[in-house]
């Protein structure tokens, strides 16, 4: 394997699994109401970007790393909406 790769992977690991803990945090409590819209939107964006361009010059880490990473971001954005969602209709 080559070094490139080692790292590559590492970075593939590391950045994907470190949202993880914040996607069960947010489960667990119901809450997310410290991560930001704007934060969760242009992170995705980013991610789309990544994949799009993983995709284009065949970048098969760089596309599946970020597609995982994407999909825990929209998973973030949904239960901070939902859950803000819920919270507003309990006070009403």
């Amino acid at each position: 394997m080559i070094l490139s790769e080692v790292f590559g992977s590492a970075a593939a690991l590391l950045s994907t699994g470190a949202f993880i803990p914040q996607v069960l945090k947010t489960w667990q409590s119901k809450k997310a109401e410290d991560v930001s819209y704007v934060l969760l939107v242009a992170f995705c964006s980013g991610c789309f970007c990544w994949i799009i361009y993983g995709y284009m010059t065949k970048a098969y880490a760089v596309l599946i790393a970020n597609s995982i990473t994407f999909t825990l971001n929209l998973l973030i954005l949904a239960m901070k909406f939902v859950f803000e969602r819920t919270i507003r209709e309990e006070i009403l």
